[in-house]
């Protein structure tokens, strides 16, 4: 398993599906000025290999940094070669989670179901999207989570909003952090809106643990 320590990142990944190749620095850049450690560019993307490449470039290896909708071990390999650390998939494919950590990459697959959870986890993910969330709800995560191990890094992802509402009660059944997509960014979006929805994203999650 690639070696991952959650207290070191916002545990918040940044999904930046449809961005271009020419605005993916400068939008990263923002999000990481608010605190963003951990960011992907899906691969049904344009140019995606390359906006990866880009991205791990300009920052480095202390951010994670790769790609989302990741389904096959070609895919993987492809990710892998750009330097990239980070393998986020939809669906549980196990030779996807294998190239990953073989690779020493962080990987999350996606999963809903127990039999897929425990599969991804004996494949060596590093940990568990859950998606999408919106579709087995709070009782559904309870429910998976009560049969896991108490150790298991498990994201929800899938219709996650910036508020305290929206994070809070996974975050009291145990998850680890989430996954956010058009509530962050959505292709048009100025960079003071980006910018913006980070912030909120960021204030929310922390307000999740004030006293």
């Amino acid at each position: 398993m690639a070696l991952f320590n959650i207290e070191n990142h916002l545990p918040l990944i940044a999904i930046l599906r449809g961005v271009e190749l020419n605005d993916i620095v400068r939008i990263a850049n923002i999000l990481v000025e608010e605190g963003f450690t951990m960011l992907e560019v899906p691969l049904n993307s344009p140019d995606a290999l390359s906006s990866i490449r880009l991205m791990v470039e300009h920052f480095g290896p202390d951010l994670l940094l790769g790609a989302g909708t990741v389904t096959t071990e070609q895919e993987a390999n492809a990710v892998i070669a750009t330097g990239a650390n980070l393998v986020v998939t939809p669906n549980l494919n196990e030779a996807v989670i294998k190239a990953a950590v073989a690779a020493n990459c962080v990987c999350f697959p996606g999963v809903v179901t127990p039999t897929e959870a425990f599969a991804a986890l004996a494949a060596g993910a590093t940990g568990l999207k859950l998606f999408p969330v919106s579709q087995v709800g709070i009782n559904g995560y309870k429910a998976l989570k009560s049969v896991l191990p108490k150790d298991v890094l498990t994201m929800p992802v899938g219709g996650i909003n910036p508020t305290v509402e929206s994070m809070k009660p996974y975050i009291d059944i145990g998850a680890n952090g989430f996954g956010l997509g058009a509530s962050l960014y959505q292709v048009g979006m100025s960079d003071d809106q980006i910018r913006t929805n980070a912030k909120q994203f960021v204030g929310a999650y922390n307000q999740c643990f004030a006293a």
